[in-house]
């Protein structure tokens, strides 16, 4: 049981080091770098979301509603681009 134990520290070791290794390629973002990106990542939740309401949407104004609210995010999407 104990070689168990110590198989799987070693593995987490080794997944460690490779994710630090990993940390160490990826380029480094400014802070504002980072917020447009987290930015951009929120429109394109938002718009999802958007997306399978209007998939659900029955009435003409609700879907009008959500067409609108889609090309809006359309929009800042491309401001962050």
């Amino acid at each position: 049981m104990a070689r168990g134990w110590e198989s799987k520290e070693i593995e987490s070791q080794i997944d460690a080091a490779e994710a630090r290794e990993q940390e160490k390629l990826r380029p480094k973002l400014t802070p504002e770098q980072m917020a447009r990106q987290a930015r951009r990542e929120s429109l394109l939740l938002d718009r999802k979301r958007i997306e399978g309401e209007l998939e659900r949407a029955r009435h003409p104004r609700h879907r009008a509603m959500l067409q609108e609210a889609l090309a809006h995010l359309d929009q800042r999407l491309a401001e962050t681009e």
